[in-house]
């Protein structure tokens, strides 16, 4: 049989009252106690612990670590890292020496790509006078002079400003490092501007603590 609404409302009020009853009765002081009687302690109403035994207890922290840890033993405070690796004990030169050779190539570098038309050889060469051999002037000089290479330069009135830059260490020897330079001349002449860069291998070579470029050639007639 359905029942009315009224009906309804009055089941599920008599459903609320007794839950509110049921909970009232479970969370009185005396719900735990039997007859009346004093509620037992906490001490005595909580379980011994079972005692395990000896072959089944649990080690300390202490003897076992942390589950699932590995323990390693701590380092010992006289251990150090090994030193690194000192490249300069197998070269023939210095730290600083590398450097004062690589400046004379970079200088020399730009000096060898910047030329103008109006410069005669003694002009072209003063620049890099103090940074190369009395041979590598010579073979300069001569070079520069060279009437195909003379007469173009003349007839475009070109005009460079060279930028050098090392690309890599070639080859080394007890007084002598080649470096692989590619030397950029920005050129101007009559037909404009351009830009043309080449590799060179260039030789340096130390004497009474200076160092002097003493060749260069085009780094793809060396070796590579």
């Amino acid at each position: 049989m359905e029942l009315t609404p009224l009906q309804r409302k009055a089941a599920f009020t008599l459903i609320v009252l007794a839950l509110v009853g049921l909970g009232w009765y479970l969370f009185l002081p005396t719900a735990d106690g039997a007859g009346g009687g004093s509620p037992r302690s906490a001490a005595s109403q909580s379980p011994s612990p079972a005692r395990l035994p000896a072959s089944t207890a649990s080690p300390t922290p202490s003897a076992a670590g942390s589950p699932g840890r590995r323990t390693s033993p701590a380092p010992s405070a006289s251990a150090a890292p090994p030193p690194s690796a000192d490249i300069y004990r197998w070269l023939p030169f210095t730290p600083a020496g590398l450097a004062g050779a690589a400046r004379v190539v970079l200088k020399f570098g730009d000096d060898y790509g910047t030329f103008s038309y109006s410069q005669d050889a003694a002009g072209y060469l003063a620049p890099m006078r103090s940074l190369i051999s009395r041979t590598l002037a010579q073979q300069l000089a001569a070079a520069y002079s060279a009437p195909g290479v003379a007469s173009l330069r003349d007839n475009r009135k070109q005009v460079s400003t060279g930028t050098a830059v090392i690309s890599s260490l070639r080859a080394f020897g007890p007084s002598s490092i080649t470096f692989v330079v590619a030397v950029t001349q920005h050129l101007t002449d009559s037909r404009g501007r351009s830009q043309l860069t080449v590799d060179y291998a260039v030789t340096v070579t130390q004497s009474a603590g200076s160092w002097q470029a003493s060749s260069i050639e085009l780094a793809s007639a060396g070796n590579s």
